[in-house]
């Protein structure tokens, strides 16, 4: 395994680490504008589409300038996922979270104390205790990745008060850049997310949301079950998910 203080303290760049450590040649369209302002010690907003590689954006940064990223998730299997996917590309991450013994907690931290980590996942309600906030204070934390922005904001579709204590961060660690991700925010929401975060003076970036490859389409329900045949008889290749509005109508 390739040890992530190796990579992010040798000379390298934004580059060097998508290809050796991430195995891509170019970035998607949108990543790269945010990765340059991370680097570049902005603020930043991203509402990218679920599956545009807005993790990359945080994850890339965190590599090429070194120190430990504090990546803020509301899911334990999301962050479980990410930090086995950064293990496998052999970043050293870790996360903190209530489905790990405490035992395992205390070893993640010691590791990341100790300058050995380079991404460290954890809940916005235990990073945003004063033990916790007083405790990385000590470390040199060099980024702040809120994933799941959008529970910051009121307007937004999935508040969480937990996320809304995110506000305190840039107060507590005035020089450190906050980068927030989501796939769900208008622009009344942006706006919020941003003036919570950083006071508004960081920079939005608003990824294309087309997706060339989905087609929506609406047709008059009539005889239901018989245009529910025709078109799955249409399709006997291909694989699919029909919804319905109840258990009971899936059983009809």
């Amino acid at each position: 395994m390739i040890e992530a203080m190796t990579i992010a303290d040798s000379p390298t760049d934004k580059f060097h680490i998508l290809k050796d450590v991430f195995g891509f040649d170019e970035f998607r369209p949108g990543q790269e504008e945010v990765v340059d302002a991370l680097l570049g010690g902005e603020d930043v907003l991203a509402v990218m589409p679920t599956g545009a590689g807005k993790s990359l954006c945080f994850q890339v940064p965190s590599l090429v300038r070194g120190g430990l990223t504090i990546v803020v998730s509301p899911l334990v299997a999301l962050m479980q996922d990410q930090v086995m996917a950064l293990k496998l590309a052999g970043v050293a991450a870790d996360a903190i979270n209530s489905a790990a013994t405490r035992a395992d907690n205390v070893n993640a931290w010691q590791r990341a104390a100790a300058g050995q980590t380079r991404l460290l996942y954890m809940a916005p309600e235990r990073l945003m205790t004063e033990r916790m906030l007083d405790a990385l204070s000590r470390l040199r934390i060099t980024l702040f990745a809120v994933d799941e922005a959008h529970c910051i904001s009121q307007w937004g579709p999935a508040f969480r008060p937990e996320y809304e204590m995110l506000g305190q961060l840039k107060a507590r660690f005035p020089d450190v850049p906050i980068a927030a991700f989501t796939a769900t925010a208008d622009e009344i929401t942006r706006r919020d997310i941003a003036e919570k975060l950083f006071s508004g003076d960081g920079r939005i970036f608003v990824s294309n949301f087309d997706r060339p490859n989905i087609q929506l389409g609406v047709e008059m329900k009539d005889q239901w079950k018989r245009q529910l045949l025709t078109f799955l008889k249409g399709r006997e290749e291909e694989s699919g998910i029909v919804y319905c509005l109840s258990r009971k109508k899936t059983e009809e």
